[in-house]
């Protein structure tokens, strides 16, 4: 193993030990999406991203939109991680006058590109973003992470046309497809498959991959940064809970359910699993 993909693997697990921290305040959150999606954000922050821990709001910055506000847990984990945020804070978690709610807030947290909530919008907001900075002449490049959820919604496809049409090979969009959603599997709600395929014919260049695959994201990630001409599109296969075998195990998972003597054999599990 190469010392790249170690430390991005030490990472991956100090963000997860992160959110494992804050659901325990809080008692509940997205906490097997953030188990999830850690690998993807260690990789991102750790190995990709162009930024100033010191300050957030360098112009030449990447930035990292995350689309899926309800995220908020794991993209706070990976911030501290990075040292945008004090891992003291994080203790702050949805509490009264916390600078981390619980969904995505621009105007609270600092790193925190865009708010979340309503799903769909974040690609839109990149596209545009993408347009400006270009107009700037700014080399920055646009980071969008979306869900597979947000694939059933219309405003997403139109954003990617227009990422597409305009060239913007600066963007780069990441689907966490941990087929799983509020209404239930995304394959029974609002069937997407074949992903990469629908993308491609959206004039998107895609790549698929493990996301809880630290050495793939980076073979991945370090390819897509090269690609010209067009937008770039990384999905991710990701399990909800990763990390935690008994958590990956839970049926109800879209807002898992976790209980006050669980977090710290979720801790525990964690650890075991280094």
């Amino acid at each position: 193993m190469s010392e790249r993909i170690r430390r991005l693997e030490e990472s991956a697990r100090r963000i997860r030990r992160h959110a494992l921290d804050m659901g325990e305040v809080q008692g509940q959150g997205y906490i097997g999406q953030a188990l999830g999606v850690a690998d993807v954000l260690a990789v991102v922050y750790g190995d990709q991203l162009r930024f100033r821990a010191d300050d957030p709001e360098w112009p030449e910055r990447d930035r990292f939109l995350l689309s899926i506000g309800h995220y908020a847990i794991a993209l706070y984990a990976a911030l501290a991680e990075a040292g945008v945020l004090d891992v003291e804070e994080l203790e702050t978690y949805g509490s009264d006058g916390s600078r981390l709610p619980m969904s995505g807030m621009a105007s609270y947290t600092p790193g925190m590109e865009i708010s979340g909530g309503s799903l769909g919008h974040g690609l839109g907001v990149a596209t545009g973003m993408a347009l400006g900075l270009r107009h700037q002449g700014n080399p920055a490049r646009v980071y969008n992470l979306l869900s597979d959820g947000e694939l059933d919604e219309g405003a997403t496809w139109e954003a990617a046309l227009a990422c597409a049409h305009h060239g913007l090979d600066h963007v780069t969009a990441i689907v966490d497809v941990n087929a799983l959603q509020a209404d239930g599997p995304t394959a029974g709600v609002l069937r997407t498959e074949p992903v990469v395929e629908k993308w491609q014919a959206f004039g998107w260049h895609a790549v698929r991959v493990d996301g809880n695959d630290i050495a793939a994201l980076v073979t991945a990630f370090d390819e897509l940064r090269e690609h010209r001409g067009s937008p770039s599109v990384l999905v991710c296969d990701t399990r909800i809970g990763r990390g935690v075998p008994f958590l990956e195990k839970r049926e109800k998972a879209h807002f898992m359910p976790v209980e006050a003597d669980e977090w710290q054999l979720a801790r525990d599990a964690l650890e075991a699993s280094a």
